[in-house]
């Protein structure tokens, strides 16, 4: 079964969430602050965390921080700081998706739901590509440069495997979000922009010679790929 870790000091909100979680058919756990959000995230290894900003001790940045230097769950922010200052920061530092308080706990299960369905599905052709130094290895979910595995975000990944799936071809924002964060995303493009300057900053090392993301003015992206690198 699923397990879902719901990271909330509000007690309320917490036993809410879990209701309609397990009524979806997920297995939930909880925790009430950051140093047990910590321990219940190493050992149930939760497919998807549900997290607070506003927590005791630890805070939800810091944790998100920490989630994403341990490996590339997903992370949806919650939070009652709708500020978009705020929003950005939690997308930027890695978060998958971002809900201000107070919420209809029917949208987060659908929320839920979209980033699950959003996880990279590459594993059928269990196939690895070699992109000079960059290695992308689909059916582990694993990105390697110059031997080193690259961390990145589920959504980071998705984005890099969908470019790397097609290289050479150029596609805009719009086509990126519908290919990679869904029909049903209702946030700005913006979150586009943010995916791939934390893909070129993961790939900093990676030699130009070989390959880059590239911006084409007024047109979107492209994963550029020298034809002798692959």
């Amino acid at each position: 079964m699923t397990t879902i870790l719901i990271v909330e000091d509000e007690e309320a909100i917490a036993r809410v969430l879990a209701a309609y979680l397990k009524k979806a058919g997920f297995e939930v756990e909880r925790a009430a602050d950051g140093l047990r959000a910590m321990e219940r995230f190493e050992e149930t290894q939760p497919a998807l965390v549900l997290l607070d900003i506003m927590l005791p001790g630890i805070d939800g940045w810091e944790l998100l921080a920490e989630i994403r230097r341990r490996g590339s769950c997903p992370v949806i922010m919650l939070t009652a700081l709708g500020d978009i200052d705020y929003r950005l920061n939690g997308l930027n530092g890695g978060a998958d998706d971002y809900m201000t308080k107070p919420f209809v706990p029917e949208e987060v299960v659908a929320r839920v739901n979209a980033v699950l369905r959003r996880q990279p599905a590459y594993g059928a052709g269990d196939t690895r590509r070699r992109f000079g130094a960059l290695v992308i290895d689909s059916s582990a979910q694993r990105v390697s440069l110059n031997g080193a595995e690259v961390p990145l975000t589920p959504r980071d990944l998705s984005l890099l495997m969908f470019l790397s799936d097609h290289p050479n071809q150029m596609f805009s924002r719009e086509q990126l979000i519908e290919h990679v964060w869904g029909m049903d995303y209702e946030g700005s493009d913006r979150a586009v922009d943010l995916s791939i300057k934390r893909l070129r900053q993961a790939l900093s090392h990676w030699p130009p010679q070989n390959g880059e993301i590239r911006t084409l003015r007024r047109t979107g992206y492209q994963f550029w790929i020298a034809e002798k690198t692959y």
